[in-house]
């Protein structure tokens, strides 16, 4: 196999929306004098592309083909394969639907010289298959699947073959992530034009396998639209964290208070201040139970610790740049009353953990905060259940802002930034390693590392979550997922956070 041109697994930072993509597509076509059907051929000889460059010892492709454009893309790929030589079988499924007029060419084009019928979804299939491509349904499924494609949807996640889904795996909400019904699990997913929601976050991230975009030649219109979402990925980080200057020194940067540390709890407030130390701020001050505070220093001798009473955090409060509150902070009387104090200061401050489970009882709205949630904690504050957090993460985040203002970033697969002032963000960073004890905590610390060193507020939350994902990344190259220590992912923040080496010329 010939490849036709390249395909890109670096991911834009445009997404957008699935309910504009259609027009946003239509606007793009007319721009660039491009119809439909050239578009389906577009997406067809990218998808070659994608076969020929990473799984070119393809002896016989499978390819599943629905009824609507989707199924097209899967016609013009059927029928170039055939053409460079690669032996090729169509499934052709829900054959009682209409076909669109550009998908009826790709069909005709598919049958010219084709001397085998199409199997149906109920026929067996050649014992030689070594890649499917899945091209049953597109972004428009808004419907779990109907029964005979929900079958065949299951013959492919059992199949030893490795599988590329077409624009994005058949099953799954494309806004959302979330299956609708069965799903594909797709080794590979070739998305084209722009990067969609569904794709990024949720239980999309286990659908999707390795993502690439192709732009089928609108690169350039694209980069002259705003999109509503932003996609980020380690290669931002450089935009958000400059080099410093030669006379910097401590006091530059950031005077950050942590408060946390319930008798018992010492791991939780300490992963949070070797955080912000190894992300860069000046000066952290731990604010902790008088029995964690001997375990902390031992750990850590570089933090500033000390009780917390009304009195070290009144004065903690002048003295701090930026306040983070709720790692390891319990919900009783003392941290109850810890929080109160700090709800009267104007600071930027950060809220993690039992600061959220507290907010959730005694709920305020105020700009000046970051909210880390998981989706459990998100539940309490919204009053819904995880279920319904996790159906629509990206609402969720939005709901999160309207009620409690500031910044939310809601934790989890594709970790979501909402705020007033930006468009919400799906962090593209981060892996299963994580689903692990003490990396909220990690986080709480990076964050107000950032916001310390005087990053903008939406800034900082953003860089914070993806150098955290982005370390934990780092982690799983060197030794794998399985086993990743919080720690772990502290060490490699001095790589993370330094994405323009101050060292180098």
């Amino acid at each position: 196999m010939r490849a036709i041109s390249m395909i890109s697994d670096q991911l834009p930072s445009d997404c957008w929306p699935v309910q504009q993509i259609a027009e946003l597509e239509q606007h793009l076509c007319q721009r660039a004098k491009c119809s439909p059907y050239q578009l389906m051929w577009r997406a067809g000889e990218a998808l070659l592309a994608l076969i020929s460059q990473h799984y070119a010892t393809t002896q016989h492709c499978l390819v599943l083909c629905g009824r609507g454009n989707n199924g097209g893309d899967g016609f013009v790929l059927a029928y170039l394969l055939r053409q460079a030589g690669v032996k090729t079988t169509v499934v052709e499924a829900s054959l009682y639907r209409e076909r669109p007029s550009e998908a009826t060419q790709a069909h005709s084009i598919w049958q010219v010289g084709q001397q085998n019928p199409s199997l149906t979804p109920y026929d067996p299939w050649p014992t030689d298959i070594d890649l499917v491509v899945d091209a049953l349904y597109g972004i428009g499924l808004r419907h779990a699947p109907q029964t005979e494609i929900q079958s065949l949807i299951d013959r492919v996640n059992t199949h030893r073959a490795p599988v590329v889904s077409v624009d994005i795996p058949s099953g799954l909400d494309a806004q959302t992530g979330q299956p609708l019904g069965r799903a594909i699990y797709a080794s590979s997913t070739l998305t084209f034009i722009t990067l969609k929601p569904g794709l990024l976050t949720g239980k999309g991230r286990d659908h999707t396998g390795k993502l690439y975009l192709a732009d089928l030649g609108f690169g350039n219109w694209c980069s002259d639209l705003t999109a509503p979402i932003q996609c980020l990925t380690g290669q931002d980080l450089c935009t958000w964290l400059p080099q410093r200057a030669a006379s910097a020194h401590k006091g530059d940067m950031g005077k950050v208070v942590l408060i946390g540390g319930a008798e018992g709890s010492a791991g939780a407030i300490r992963l949070s201040g070797e955080a912000a130390l190894r992300s860069g701020a000046g000066l952290v001050r731990v604010l902790t139970h008088h029995s964690t505070i001997m375990p902390i220093l031992t750990a850590r001798p570089e933090l500033m610790v000390a009780e917390l009473t009304p009195e070290s955090l009144n004065a903690a409060l002048e003295w701090a740049d930026v306040i983070a509150i709720g790692p390891g902070l319990g919900q009783s009387d003392w941290a109850k009353n810890a929080l109160n104090q700090v709800k009267l200061s104007k600071k930027i401050m950060l809220w993690d953990a039992d600061a959220l489970n507290l907010l959730a009882i005694d709920p305020d709205k105020r700009q000046n905060r970051v909210l880390t949630p998981h989706p459990g904690e998100a539940a309490r504050l919204l009053g819904i259940s995880i279920a319904e957090v996790e159906a629509d993460r990206l609402s969720a985040a939005n709901r999160l802002v309207e009620r409690f203002g500031g910044i939310a970033v809601l934790k989890g697969a594709g970790t979501i930034i909402a705020d007033d002032s930006f468009s919400p963000a799906i962090a593209y960073v981060g892996n299963p390693g994580m689903a692990t004890g003490g990396m909220g905590d990690v986080l709480t610390g990076v964050i107000t590392a950032f916001i310390g060193q005087g990053l903008e507020l939406s800034h900082a939350a953003r860089a914070g979550v993806v150098a955290h994902g982005h370390a934990a990344d780092l982690v799983a190259e060197d030794n794998g997922m399985r086993g990743m220590l919080a720690l772990d992912v502290v060490d490699k923040l001095r790589i993370s956070v330094n994405p323009l080496h101050d060292n180098d010329d």
